[in-house]
């Protein structure tokens, strides 16, 4: 469990450093140009390609959640049990911050960052969104953007996908680059509460006062997914390996030496 608390950590805050420190890069500082569709670009696939090599290589030890939304939905589907559920939410959150503080630690240090000014990539709505959206309307589109999401991560790794895990991360990295694309001009996109929150708290301001929306909203849009993914394909069963040791947790002889032929 350790092995998978520290994935889920260093998971969401090499996502918050690369992924938000494009947007920031893009938007505060304008380094792909004054066109916000190239941003918008630019942005999206940060995100995607982040999260498809963060999936290819730490998938195999926590499942690469790396987003409290993808846990609460993986956890109402049946995949993990509230106890790891709770253990990476709270490693998730802390991934974001520690993400956020160290890519605010590196641009704080250029003469032309300015926090008021540049920013990190924060969510919002009003003013803070690029076409002005109302709060119901960040509240709907973070929802229906967090629902597909996390739909898509349940449905490729539930055991009657078609193809098999060498796929997955593929599609997982591609999915979230589609949602940035529509979701950077409504709200900045969030589809994840440690994103959101980590950058916001560093801002502070505007950001952290709606920063609640895009936590709630998309953990909303997890649980959505999660009750969905049921619907459609039934409980998931849960990692072997996890029942397993929970079966020997009395340590009886039977199971131990059931564990030692499984070993070899």
């Amino acid at each position: 469990m350790a092995k998978k608390i520290g994935a889920e950590l260093l998971g969401t805050a090499l996502l918050v450093y690369f992924a938000v420190g494009v947007a920031t890069l893009s938007f505060g500082f304008l380094t792909t140009g004054t066109s916000f569709a190239a941003g918008v670009i630019a942005t999206a696939l940060a995100f995607g390609l982040t999260l498809m090599a963060l999936a290819y290589s730490l998938g195999p030890i926590s499942g690469c959640h790396v987003n409290p939304a993808v846990t609460m939905g993986v956890w109402l589907a049946g995949g993990v049990s509230l106890n790891d559920a709770l253990g990476y939410w709270v490693a998730q959150f802390l991934g974001g911050i520690l993400g956020a503080l160290a890519l605010w630690g590196t641009l704080a240090t250029s003469p032309f960052y300015s926090r008021s000014k540049i920013g990190l990539g924060t969510d919002g709505w009003g003013n803070s969104s690029y076409i002005h959206v109302g709060a119901g309307g960040a509240f709907i589109a973070e929802v229906i953007l967090t629902a597909l999401f996390v739909f898509v991560i349940l449905a490729v790794t539930h055991k009657s996908a078609i193809g098999n895990a060498s796929t997955a991360g593929l599609v997982i990295g591609l999915t979230l680059t589609v949602v940035h694309l529509i979701g950077i001009p409504i709200t900045g996109t969030s589809v994840n509460p440690a994103r959101a929150l980590g950058p916001a708290l560093v801002i502070g301001g505007t950001a952290l006062k709606q920063v609640w929306l895009f936590i709630v909203a998309p953990l909303v849009g997890g649980a959505l997914a999660g009750f969905v993914h049921l619907a459609f394909y039934g409980g998931r069963e849960p990692d072997a390996v996890a029942v397993v040791e929970a079966v020997a947790a009395d340590g009886s002889p039977e199971v131990v030496e059931v564990i030692e032929v499984i070993e070899e």
